[in-house]
């Protein structure tokens, strides 16, 4: 028997709204992640452990460092005709941008007639979390679904955040309803304070997966998205399978980080998802070197940490500090610094995720605050301290009280109030 073929497409349209500033220059799949990470490479990791070698990725919006990104890290050595390839939307149906997820694959298609793949996995670019598709593919395989939905268990409570899915009771299985955002839904069989969530990574028969954009470009009260509308079809044909997630073994996993999932979609969820990373024993562990989240490799020198010229010590403690950085008697803690960052003497970052080439100059504080690329805080200036402060500034500041500041700025240190004249005799 000859193969199977299976083709990849990783969806990196969306614009991130949710994630603003950091999605002000780019991408939302590009945005920086877990110090030397951009959000795409998990996907595309977890792709490429999976045994897929034939992958693309569908672009739209503010595209280029995403696109630059996958030219510079994931380049394949072409050998039997493996690539990671960046496609941005060619307007071959059209002078049209794509107007969904389905509408993407739809004016892709000549990709997939080209490879002629016998599956094709469908997978977000913006979550953080580790699958072995290879196993969700033998599963749908063995179904006979046409196509099959990853799904990770959460709490009841929690599913008018998510697409949920409601399986056959006869078939459990297949997939009898997809609900997005229910307020009042059902339980599982096997857990009633637990509801399926749909991932948004997707197995389909190449066939039918063609079959359903097309039938779906030609309606009009479609919105020509995979979740919305192409999942839904399937279930109405009784063709929809669901893969549970913790069926999933990835190799190297912990019973702490094994079945972890978080979509990254607001600064709070963005902010948390590093506060993951961090801990003695963390919620989701960069450390498994069995199924690498790979990067760019960027020619760096190692982290160094020194006592400043007074002879200070500085402290680094439950933080990951990137390649290239220097901290020089200041004060780390529960903080991701970034690749080429320096934090100077006396200055103190809690709490705080910064990119590339942050300069935090001496006896500055950064608390509980996002800093873009090449953000400078001055000497003495704070951010993240004083709510009012910042939002007087013009930073914005999340409900929870994360301050983030966008690309390139710097943040001053505040003036001294010039003294009131004296009263006159």
């Amino acid at each position: 028997m000859a193969p199977r073929k299976v083709f990849g497409i990783v969806l990196a349209g969306g614009e991130g709204k949710r994630l603003m500033p950091l999605t002000e220059d780019r991408a939302k799949p590009a945005v920086p992640f877990g110090g030397q990470y951009r959000l795409i490479d998990f996907a595309l990791s977890n792709l490429i452990n999976s045994g897929l070698r034939q992958i693309v990725v569908l672009t739209q919006y503010k595209s280029h460092s995403l696109d630059r990104h996958v030219s510079q890290t994931w380049r394949m050595s072409g050998l039997l005709g493996s690539y990671v390839a960046s496609v941005p939307a060619q307007q071959r149906l059209g002078k049209r941008w794509f107007s969904g997820s389905a509408d993407a694959i739809l004016q892709s298609l000549n990709l997939i007639y080209d490879e002629q793949p016998d599956y094709i996995v469908v997978v977000g670019a913006d979550h953080v979390y580790r699958m072995d598709f290879d196993q969700m593919l033998e599963a749908h395989i063995a179904s006979g679904a046409e196509a099959t939905v990853a799904a990770i268990r959460q709490p009841i409570g929690l599913a008018d955040q998510f697409g949920v899915i409601e399986v056959d009771p006869a078939r459990p299985e297949r997939i009898a309803r997809f609900l997005e955002k229910p307020t009042n839904p059902q339980g599982l069989a096997d857990s009633p304070g637990e509801v399926f969530a749909s991932m948004g990574n997707y197995v389909f028969t190449a066939s039918a997966l063609i079959d359903a954009v097309l039938r779906d470009g030609e309606r009009t009260d479609s919105g020509h998205d995979m979740g919305g509308d192409i999942i839904p079809a399937f279930v109405a044909q009784g063709a929809a399978g669901v893969y549970d997630l913790k069926r999933n073994i990835v190799p190297g996993s912990t019973d702490r980080d094994r079945y972890y999932w978080r979509d990254v979609g607001t600064i709070d969820s963005f902010f948390d998802a590093h506060q993951d990373l961090i801990s003695v024993l963390p919620v989701f562990n960069l450390y498994n070197r069995e199924w690498p989240i790979y990067n760019q490799q960027v020619n760096s020198p190692p982290a160094k940490f020194t006592r400043d010229a007074k002879g200070a010590l500085g402290t680094v403690i439950d933080s990951i500090v990137s390649l290239g950085t220097v901290v020089s008697g200041a004060h780390v803690e529960r903080s991701v610094v970034g690749p080429w960052s320096t934090i100077g003497s006396g200055a103190k970052v809690v709490d705080s995720i910064l990119f590339d080439r942050a300069r935090i100059e001496a006896g500055a504080t950064v608390h509980r605050a996002v800093l873009d690329k090449e953000v400078v805080v001055e000497a003495g200036a704070e951010i993240g301290v004083d709510r009012a402060a910042d939002l007087a500034r013009g930073y914005m500041v999340t409900e929870s009280g994360i301050t983030v500041v966008g690309k390139g700025s710097r943040v001053r240190a505040a003036q001294p109030a010039e003294p009131e004249p004296a009263a006159q005799a």
